[in-house]
């Protein structure tokens, strides 16, 4: 295992998985600079890395998987001499979050723990599965501060649980209740939380049985062609699908079924 921790966050990497974790429990894990920076940091790792196949991300504690931008730093900023606020705009200036990075090529677990609201629900739905808590809550707040969820949560949550629901919690900023979001297709299992450990390890075991390529080549064509019509997302060659028909791992899958063991996947 390799492990790096920093101030804001702990990241760790076991055979072939990367577990991310926002490491603010005090402040319910909200994202301040120093701690957007971090995850961009980690992100980069994990794209970088041939190694890592996949990632989990969570908060750190019971209370909150990201309760969103922490708003008590934004009214220090106003407060921070000018050699502070230089610094933090450097650190947003080299920040890419994983909201934009719109085609990201690896599976993403989220281990929502507990609220995920605002920038921490937007988080959430960039991810392709989300495992809840039974305490966890959802939501987008935004308009209760005079605000919008403008990291891409007015337009990923409508295309993820339908129009109506979406404008319905947006509109008033409610929260969406676990089991609710799992009714509405949000989450992809709710558990106890004594149980959450647990269940996304059953979700990461499964990634793991299958070949990493051909998981990155699934949602690469399932992702990019959810914005071409029909027959054009079917013929369109999508690189990640060329680089798994090119690899070992297409002749080891059908041998380890024809010896019946379970397959090597080298990923390359």
């Amino acid at each position: 295992m390799s492990a790096q921790d920093q101030t804001e966050s702990i990241f760790e990497v076991k055979d072939h998985v990367a577990w991310i974790t926002l490491n603010r429990p005090e402040a319910m894990n909200s994202l301040n600079p120093e701690l957007r920076w971090e995850l961009s940091q980690h992100w980069d790792e994990v794209e970088r890395d041939d190694d890592i196949w996949l990632a989990v991300v969570t908060g750190a504690g019971e209370r909150a998987f990201c309760a969103g931008a922490d708003l008590k730093h934004r009214a220090r900023e106003r407060e921070a001499d000018e050699a502070v606020r230089a610094h933090w705009q450097k650190l947003e200036a080299e920040t890419t979050s994983l909201i934009e990075r719109w085609h990201f090529p690896k599976p993403i677990i989220a281990r929502v723990n507990g609220f995920a609201l605002g920038g921490g629900l937007e988080q959430a739905l960039a991810c392709d599965i989300i495992v809840a808590a039974e305490h966890a809550e959802f939501g987008l707040p935004e308009p209760r501060r005079g605000l919008i969820a403008g990291s891409a949560g007015v337009h990923r949550l409508p295309r993820q649980i339908g129009l109506k629901p979406a404008m319905g919690y947006m509109l008033t900023g409610r929260h969406i209740p676990a089991a609710r979001a799992y009714e509405l297709g949000l989450v992809n299992q709710v558990v106890p939380l004594d149980k959450l450990d647990q269940a996304v390890e059953e979700w990461v075991a499964d990634i793991l049985r299958c070949a990493p390529l051909a998981v990155r080549a699934t949602k690469e064509a399932t992702m990019r062609g959810l914005d071409y019509p029909l027959p054009q997302a079917y013929y369109t060659s999508y690189p990640a699908n060329r680089r798994r028909a090119a690899s070992a791992d297409i002749l080891e899958g059908p041998r380890a079924f024809a010896e019946k063991r379970p397959p090597n996947w080298t990923g390359r």
